[in-house]
């Protein structure tokens, strides 16, 4: 497959992603997917990633190894799937939002397809943390369980950027299951149920809605009374 995406700018600067997979949202292999897609449409070079399989329980001030990798990346490109990658906790989300901002940090959201950075509108700002509040009331309300359609986990989701940078290397099955000390039927299975060779080469497909950041704030949603509503409706 051929990537088919539109960019309303472009980078070339190296940049850094960060996957945190959670049971409820996307799982690593989704979340490299989308961002290796958008990195190579938007001219961006990804120089390192961040698998990060901390709960997404975890308040920022217990999560140390993530704080300090963002301060060592200042002024530099962040890639992340979606804002609940950073955190689901709306306290922590703001407090990454400033922190990133105020190292210079231009953070990329692929599947809204925006880019926030310190001269960004507030709006888009609050869009993206409104969505993910909409999400997480949403959530509250279904039952607990893994989501339809959800993929399971796999006892190699932790060596996935492991994995991926074996593949990016041109090493065989057979040379990556003997260097993991894993079986090769295995690792080959997972490597074909993921599709991690049209990954780590970025041959997948990404689809950018047009006017994004308009789309983000439009997704804003305010409170409202009864009264509210009846009087709508006059």
């Amino acid at each position: 497959m051929v990537v088919k995406i539109k960019i309303w700018k472009v980078y070339s600067s190296m940049a850094i992603s960060y996957i945190r997979p959670d049971k409820y949202f996307d799982g690593a292999f989704e979340q490299l997917k989308s961002i290796n897609a958008y990195a190579q449409a938007s001219n961006i070079n990804v120089s390192d990633e961040f698998v990060d399989h901390t709960s997404q329980n975890n308040t920022l001030a217990s999560r140390e190894d993530v704080v300090s990798y963002f301060k060592s990346n200042q002024n530099r490109d962040l890639l992340i799937s979606d804002v609940w990658v950073l955190s689901s906790n709306i306290q922590d989300l703001l407090q990454m939002f400033a922190c990133l901002l105020k190292n210079k940090m231009r953070i990329h959201i692929v599947n809204a397809g925006v880019v926030i950075d310190q001269e960004s509108d507030v709006m888009l700002v609050l869009g993206i943390i409104d969505q993910l509040r909409q999400i997480l009331e949403g959530r509250e309300k279904k039952m607990i369980g893994r989501p339809k359609g959800s993929r399971s986990s796999s006892k190699f989701d932790p060596y996935l950027d492991q994995i991926i940078g074996f593949i990016r290397e041109n090493m065989s099955v057979s040379a990556m299951a003997r260097e993991m000390g894993v079986s090769r039927s295995s690792l080959k299975d997972y490597i074909e149920s993921r599709e991690l060779k049209e990954v780590a080469n970025g041959l997948v497909t990404l689809d950018v809605p047009v006017d994004a950041e308009e789309k983000v704030i439009g997704t804003i949603v305010c409170p409202h009374t009864d009264k509210n509503i009846e009087e709508n409706r006059v």
